[in-house]
């Protein structure tokens, strides 16, 4: 049997494989303000510090380079979110919200690309899609559940109540992240968890109650 030597060691602080170095390059320099648009695979080889070669071995495109690091951002957004239950509760709904907020500070840049790609872009605004359904029909389901077993209001519009929910809770997070600062993040988190726990969760079914 043929003996194999060993990987060498990365660099402290830095990733060991190809991949990983492009996906944290490109988002570094997302975050130091560059435009998706205008980087290029040498831009984004050379901040990686990799051949430019190692980029197709990774990625087919930077489509779908953007895409691999917006399942950073919306996949352990739709975890946190779909970690709660209403059984959990208007504190748990805070915390839940506390940590959609770290997650989209740590990731925004990445967000940002994904508004400026996504519309012209087929595989991003598919992918986008795809993301947005998933939490769409998650929120749809427990919301029917919760009227369907009497917890919140019988006369509540469940696709209207799902759209304030999924389009306009991302769209505020967004908006917070990117003109408050982080010392805000617990009083937002706060509001918007009685915003969706009283509006929506627990509203009572009499409207003058």
């Amino acid at each position: 049997m043929t003996s194999r030597a060993p990987r060498p060691k990365a660099p402290l602080g830095r990733p060991l494989s190809a991949e990983s170095d492009i996906l944290a390059a490109t988002q570094r320099l997302l975050v130091e303000g560059a435009s998706f648009t205008a980087l290029g695979v040498q831009q984004i080889t050379a901040a990686a510090g990799v051949a430019r070669s190692s980029f197709y071995i990774h990625f087919r495109d930077k489509a779908d380079l953007l895409v691999r690091l917006g399942a950073r951002l919306l996949t352990p957004t739709f975890d946190a979110a779909s970690a709660w239950r209403p059984s959990d509760g208007l504190e748990a709904l805070t915390e839940t919200f506390e940590r959609m907020l770290e997650i989209y500070r740590r990731h925004y840049a990445v967000r940002r690309a994904l508004s400026e790609i996504a519309p012209y872009e087929a595989a991003v605004g598919d992918f986008w899609n795809r993301e947005i359904t998933q939490f769409t029909d998650w929120t749809l389901a427990l919301l029917r559940t919760e009227q369907e077993e009497g917890r919140t209001s019988p006369d509540m519009d469940l696709p209207s109540a799902t759209q304030v929910i999924v389009t306009g809770g991302e769209q505020a997070i967004v908006g917070h992240v990117t003109t408050r600062p982080v010392a805000t993040d617990p009083v937002f988190a706060r509001e918007m968890a009685r915003i969706w726990w009283y509006g929506v969760y627990r509203r009572p079914a009499d409207p003058t109650a």
